[in-house]
């Protein structure tokens, strides 16, 4: 999101650019910004960059008592954040569009198609679950804030590990603190990441749109439209969203989810290299 509105010449530059399949930036329509992870010192903690695109998502968990319709499910909570320090456009206390479309795409994406295994979060049926908390905090947005915002949250949802529990006849539950006991990873089903595309007015022929990849800031703002395409590597959709009222060929859509799940399964690798990396650096102490 850029801070001021872009001026007719400015729009009219990055258009022409577009439909000669060049961007400002120097990449192809297919080719997406570098993607970067890097890990904290907390378990759970993962920062994502795309281009100048950051995102930083932390995990956290809690025992509490689930709710009685649901006695052997335990709790995944999704919290967003944008503030003025992603870019001056958003205000303090303040959602934006922008961010309530964000909000709800990693809501389907990640707890409606039950990426975390929420019965392996239950510790006493009825009485005791884990809530799995992810806090997402936007920390600079040059476009395609879903996709990173995504792709942090599942790395940092695999990163985490919880603590260990014991249960005693039944109801005794004692949560053993890291030194005592290796901690636990989550149980994942599956690895959704968002892929998105934004549609441009094709002005040499009308009926045929314009289609980038990963687009930055100043493509959303002269987009007609994005489509997301959420996948995972095992070539499943899980969830399909299209924004904007610009028609899109079928032979578009097919041709967009192919590529979108190239993408999809280079990030899960890279999810894979870099978990692989840090545990490799990282050092357990077990007492």
């Amino acid at each position: 999101m850029r801070e001021t509105a872009l001026s007719t010449v400015e729009s009219s530059f990055a258009l022409s650019a577009l439909a000669q399949g060049r961007r400002l930036d120097g990449r192809t329509l297919t080719d997406t910004r570098t993607v970067s992870l890097s890990f904290g010192a907390e378990l759970g903690s993962v920062t994502c960059s795309m281009g100048k695109t950051r995102v930083m998502a932390q995990v956290s968990a809690e025992v509490v008592r689930p709710p009685p319709e649901r006695p052997y499910e335990g709790f995944l909570v999704i919290s967003t954040e944008v503030t003025p320090l992603a870019s001056a456009a958003y205000e303090m206390n303040r959602q934006t569009e922008e961010e309530i479309l964000v909000a709800r795409t990693l809501e389907k994406a990640i707890r409606r198609t039950e990426a975390v295994d929420r019965e392996s979060l239950c510790i006493v049926a009825g009485d005791k679950v884990w809530s799995i908390r992810v806090d997402v905090h936007f920390l600079n947005d040059d476009g395609n804030l879903a996709d990173c915002a995504c792709l942090a949250a599942m790395a940092a949802l695999l990163h985490f590990r919880r603590p260990d529990v014991t249960v005693e006849n039944g109801a005794d539950v004692t949560i053993h603190s890291l030194e005592e006991r290796v901690p636990v990873p989550l149980a994942i089903h599956h690895t959704p990441l968002c892929v998105t595309f934004a549609f441009f007015e094709n002005q040499a022929s009308p009926s045929d749109s314009i289609v980038a990849i990963d687009p930055t800031g100043l493509e959303t703002q002269i987009s007609s439209g994005e489509i997301t395409y959420t996948l995972n590597a095992q070539s499943e959709i899980c969830v399909l969203s299209k924004a904007g009222g610009t028609p899109l060929a079928g032979r578009e859509i097919m041709r967009m989810m192919g590529l979108a799940l190239v993408k999809v399964k280079e990030l899960d690798e890279l999810i894979d290299a870099a978990l692989l990396r840090d545990s490799r650096t990282r050092v357990v102490s077990i007492i």
